[in-house]
Order: C-alpha cells, then structure tokens, then sequence
C-alpha cells in the first residue's frame, strides 16, 4: 500500500503536492484509507471507487495504485488488475515496491500477473530511459526512510496516543532518521544542486523537498533559493514550494503566505492555521500554485474554516 505522508512538524496529514484536488476526493480517500487501516478492504474499496469517479479530481498513479492494493486483499482480482493498469499508464515507477508489496500477493498466482510486470516495466524503461539511475535509486531509499516512521504515526497514536512512550520513541526514531537523510540531501545539493525531473523523475525532486521541508530553519534559509529556482524550471512542484515558503516563513514567526501550515494547541490538542497573511486574498494565492481553497484543505483536519471577506 502507498501510505500517506506525514509532515512532521506540525503533524500535517497528507496533502496533494502536484494538483488541487476536490473536497469529495480527498475526503473519499481519507475514508478509504481509514477502512484499509481497519482492514475492511471492500468498503475502503468501494470508497475508492466512488473517489476515482469524481471527475473534477486529478487523480495521481499512487491513488490508482492504492484502490488495486484494496480490491486484491478483497479478493476482487478484476478490479486491481484494471487499477494497476490504470496506475502505469498514470506514471507509477516503483516496479520494485509492487513486486514485494504483501498486498497484491494474491494476484501472484493470476495468469495476468506476469504481463501486467511486462507491460508496467516496459513503460517504466521508456520512462526513466535517461534517468541517472544510481541518483534514482539513492533517492527512492531516502524516501523509502523518511516515509516509513511517518507511515506508523497515525495507528500509534490511535492505539497508544499521543504522549505515549511509543510516540516518544517514533519521534526519536524519525529525528534520527531525518537527520540521516538531511546529510545526504545536503551533501547532494551541494555538490550537484536540485537534481531535474529528467534525471531523476517527480518522486525523486519530490524527496529532497520533503527532507529539506523537514529540516531546521538554518538548512531551509539556505537552500530556499535553490528549491525556488528548481520551482521556476519546472524541477519542484509549484504546490510543494508553497508548503517549503510557508514552512520557511512560519519557522522564522512570520505569518505565512498559502495557509499550508497548522499547529497543535498545546492546552486543547486542537489544530489551528498559523497567522496568515492578507487572509482574505490568500485563495487567490493558493491558485496560483495550484492549491484547492482553503475551505477544503481545513476540512482534512476537521476544520470548519471560512477565510474572512476583503
């Protein structure tokens, strides 16, 4: 299963970084994804199903991909195999994922297993034809391991909470971790600068975003101007630099400029949107970047939100 991102500063939950999404897709999703989790996969199928079908949304090869990973642990062998179709001609790349993935064991055994993997690394060949492979694969581990604490955040909070010994441990696990990866980034981005989609795909530029995004203010204050100038290329998604400026901009007590940004009332528990600036105009802002409004967006974290009239 391709599981949501965690960002971990201020707990967001996961976000849509390369197209606005509607509110019915993203909460379909989260409420499939909640019936995966609880293992009732034909209705997190279902829920998938009817997300997939709202054709304002723009659906990305991880969602077909997640609805295949449903439907097989149900046993609909017809429906995953048409959403892993689905998910290659959208662009899904990680062959090697798919392969081990428990998920999609029973379909193993199914005469269309074995072509579907020929036709997916086929169009993963022509796609990644002048990738820099050994830079491809360093960044899939580094995304590999920045995801996998973030991946178990929410069940144990669910089932521990969120002051409990076990948080306190994924916490320090994923501090080790991002400080890791931080290393490698940052050895990467001074030696090479922000690497192109052409040579190491969108998953790649994605993942030296996402630890660069998890990093201190000193590390963000100065590779911010190469994370812009791989934006304005077209190397880094508009909607991700937006989160890494507003990010920037909250760490430095500024308010920021998008309203991705939400902190956790220490007293309530309660999120709330760190200040923002010009708040009745920053729709139009969030646009620009190819962001949802924002009335949708606080709906992911049980929000009721309405920004305030100019």
């Amino acid at each position: 299963m391709l599981k949501n991102l965690l960002f971990s500063a201020c707990l967001l939950l996961s976000v849509t970084l390369t197209q606005a999404q509607t509110a019915d897709f993203v909460s379909l999703n989260r409420q499939a994804m909640s019936a995966y989790l609880d293992k009732r996969y034909a209705e997190a199928g279902k829920l998938f199903d009817q997300a997939l079908k709202d054709k304002k949304a723009h659906p990305g090869a991880g969602d077909y991909y997640n609805a295949a990973c449903a439907w097989a642990l149900a046993g609909n062998k017809d429906q995953a195999f048409r959403y892993l179709d689905l998910a290659t001609a959208a662009g899904w790349e990680n062959v090697a994922h798919l392969k081990q993935d428990s998920d999609l064991n029973a379909l193993h055994a199914d005469k269309r297993w074995q072509p579907m993997l020929t036709k997916l690394e086929t169009a993963v060949a022509r796609i990644q034809a002048n990738y820099d492979k050994p830079l491809k694969q360093q960044l899939d581990s580094i995304y590999a391991s920045d995801q996998g604490g973030r991946q178990q955040y929410a069940s144990i909070k669910d089932k521990y909470g969120e002051h409990s010994p076990e948080m306190q441990a994924l916490w320090k696990q994923m501090a080790e971790t991002d400080a890791r990866n931080l290393k490698k980034i940052t050895a990467l981005l001074d030696q090479r600068g922000w690497p192109s989609k052409a040579k190491v795909g969108n998953m790649g530029t994605q993942t030296v975003f996402l630890v660069i995004q998890h990093s201190d203010l000193p590390t963000m204050q100065k590779y911010f101007p190469m994370a812009q100038q791989a934006m304005e290329r077209g190397d880094l998604a508009k909607s991700a630099f937006a989160l890494l400026q507003d990010r920037f901009l909250m760490w430095q007590g500024k308010p920021q400029i998008y309203g991705s940004q939400l902190v956790s009332d220490t007293k309530t528990g309660k999120m709330a949107f760190h200040p923002i600036e010009d708040e009745a105009h920053v729709d139009e802002r969030r646009a620009t970047m190819g962001l949802g409004p924002l009335t949708d967006y606080a709906k992911n974290f049980g929000l009721d939100y309405h920004p305030p009239q100019p």
